[in-house]
């Protein structure tokens, strides 16, 4: 069965932003369209959106290849998120409904539960779960975009980094359950924000995560950004 347009680029991006696809990769349309079973329009399409995304990079007599992020690249996206997430937490509080806060509580109740037995493999699908369901309760598809963008770039990252640490036998280390555990019932009490509508504790909590996460990093930490006082801001 042939699949669309649209489903060959959510594909292609998957297999990039999970590390099937390393960074560096050449990308040929006609090796991306027999795997996928497609003609080269909707590869050459979906090349082109990547490339728009920051996924791809074209070189010249060289084709398309899997781009390979700079640490400036990734300072930038962290810089995004700053501004982004916590806005996204504040637009739920006020536009979520009962079905959004539903998913949530039942997704943290999950990370919860695994990050304290120590099903740390399993935590990355869940917190995007988790991150998604937000975006989306924010109730701004262009700000659940743009939200769902960056999540994409940050698990790209994180993936990037993990092989890496993979190839030099840096360890993850058996310390991370405590702090993922705590991360979750951050999440938990971010959540609570939501559901009462507090837009302002929600947009807070959220940038304590960020923050604190930046730090885990090892990256610089952005200024938060000045509350807005012109409500223009909510027809995001």
């Amino acid at each position: 069965m042939r699949i669309s347009a649209q489903a060959l680029l959510s594909a292609v991006r998957g297999e990039i932003v999970s590390g099937s696809l390393p960074p560096g990769t050449r990308l040929t349309e006609e090796t991306l369209a027999r795997r996928h079973g497609v003609s080269r329009v909707p590869v050459r399409e979906a090349l082109r959106t990547l490339e728009a995304e920051g996924f791809v990079r074209t070189r010249r007599h060289a084709g398309a290849h899997v781009a390979e992020p700079t640490p400036q690249d990734a300072a930038d996206l962290l810089d995004v998120r700053a501004l982004l997430e916590p806005l996204g937490a504040a637009r739920a509080a006020q536009r979520r409904t009962e079905a959004h806060l539903k998913v949530l509580r039942g997704v943290v109740r999950l990370g919860v539960q695994r990050a304290e037995r120590g099903h740390l493999s399993e935590l990355r699908a869940l917190s995007g779960w988790f991150q998604e369901t937000l975006a989306q309760a924010a109730g701004s598809p262009t700000l659940t975009a743009m939200l769902l963008q960056v999540r994409h770039k940050l698990a790209w990252l994180h993936a990037i980094e993990a092989y890496g640490h993979d190839r030099t036998g840096a360890a993850g280390g058996h310390d991370r359950t405590g702090a993922e555990a705590a991360d979750w019932r951050e999440r938990g009490r971010l959540v609570d924000a939501v559901a009462r509508r507090d837009a302002e504790r929600a947009r807070a909590l959220a940038a304590g995560f960020v923050e604190r996460a930046a730090v885990r990093r090892g990256a610089r930490v952005p200024a938060p950004p000045k509350p807005h006082v012109n409500t223009a801001r909510d027809r995001i």
